[in-house]
């Protein structure tokens, strides 16, 4: 059977209020139903900045269309909770539909279902065992100087401040510790044009290209072991470029590769490794951004993990945890969704998987 889960209109408005007494599932149908495409989530925050400012056991403040929720009880840690409010654009996939137990709609993995588990512990949880930061944030899904959690971290840093951080990324209910770094580079040959017909006049820059593809076929990455979780780097190339015509000798040609480093490396380190496995060839980085520990040590993330009754993995890939990190503050990647069902048309989460973390992170924060 498929049916909607939004009884009241009043969602889909401009001004639109947030339940946050609904059940989990029922609060994520209403945050899919507010369009927030990357660029256009001021009613979203709007509504999310209203429902906070009713909670007074919370502190609020805004940057932009980004909205930070503080607890100031004193306690000896402070955590922090973060998802981001914008989308990738709409697929024909709203309004939200329920068929099942699967909430069907753009958003729900990535990441309204997260956002909602938010909402929930900043509502239901008043008396915490640590101090919590709730952070909502805009343009995660577009280019990184917009992004709205950068933002706060250039404008607001002591907003953002905590000993310990979970993203809530859609990661399958599973803990995912810290994030790869990545990095991509472009690696140039250079030739002689001249006509194909006399092809023994020119330089080919595309045949000399053929030792970067050896030496990448050739490579052996790292596995590399941070806090129990072994991470894989992966050196590949992602584009070629070159030629001129179908009758000239091409004199350039351009190899682009994507390192994706464990974070046991810095960006200088690596970019400095790229350089060493292309040595003799003209490199230049065009791309970077730093990988993030997992910190999974601390007291606090060891206590969310026992919480979780999960197995933490390497996270593959990049997130803003990588910003935590960079102000020091370790952090995880958990939240309801699949990230494999992330920006499709048929994109949708389990009530079932919103509900077990919202009971899991309360467990956490209420031992």
């Amino acid at each position: 059977m498929t049916r909607s889960l939004v009884t009241n209109d009043s969602a889909t408005t401009p001004g639109a209020v947030l339940d946050l007494s609904l059940p989990g599932g029922e609060l994520t149908a209403q945050l899919v139903d507010m369009p927030s495409v990357s660029g256009n989530e001021r009613s979203l925050a709007d509504a999310v900045e209203a429902a906070l400012r009713a909670l007074p056991h919370l502190t609020v403040d805004r940057d932009g269309d980004a909205v930070v929720a503080r607890t100031q009880l004193g306690r000896g840690e402070r955590v922090l909770l973060a998802g981001h409010l914008d989308t990738v654009p709409i697929a024909d996939n709203l309004p939200s539909r329920l068929d099942g137990d699967l909430l069907y709609g753009c958003g729900t993995s990535d990441m309204k279902a997260g956002v909602a588990v938010q909402l929930k512990i900043a509502a239901g949880v008043t008396d915490p065992n640590r101090d919590l930061t709730f952070v909502f944030y805009d343009c995660e899904e577009v280019e990184a100087t917009r992004n709205g959690l950068g933002r706060l971290a250039r404008n607001h840093p002591e907003w953002l401040a905590a000993d310990f951080a979970v993203l809530m990324e859609p990661s399958n209910a599973q803990v995912e510790g810290g994030c790869q770094g990545t990095m991509r580079a472009t690696v140039s040959t250079s030739g002689h044009r001249a006509h194909s017909a006399r092809s023994w006049l020119g330089d080919n820059a595309i045949h000399k290209a053929a030792p970067i593809l050896e030496r990448l076929a050739g490579y052996r990455a790292r596995l590399v072991e941070i806090d129990g979780l072994e991470y894989h780097e992966g050196l590949n190339a992602v584009l070629i470029e070159g030629g001129v015509a179908g009758n000239v000798i091409p004199d350039a040609c351009t190899v682009t590769v994507n390192f994706r480093f464990a974070p046991d490396l810095d960006e200088a380190q690596a970019e400095a490794h790229i350089r060493e496995v292309f040595a003799g060839y003209d490199v230049r980085v065009t791309d970077s951004a730093p990988g993030a520990l997992p910190g999974l040590s601390h007291p606090a993330a060891a206590a969310f993990v026992e919480a979780t009754s999960a197995t933490p993995q390497a996270k593959y890939g990049w997130t803003d945890v990588a910003r935590f990190s960079a102000l020091g503050v370790p952090a995880v990647n958990y939240g309801p969704g699949d990230p494999n069902l992330a920006h499709t048309r048929e994109e949708h989460c389990s009530l079932s998987a919103i509900t077990e973390c919202e009971k899991r992170i309360r467990a956490w924060l209420q031992d």
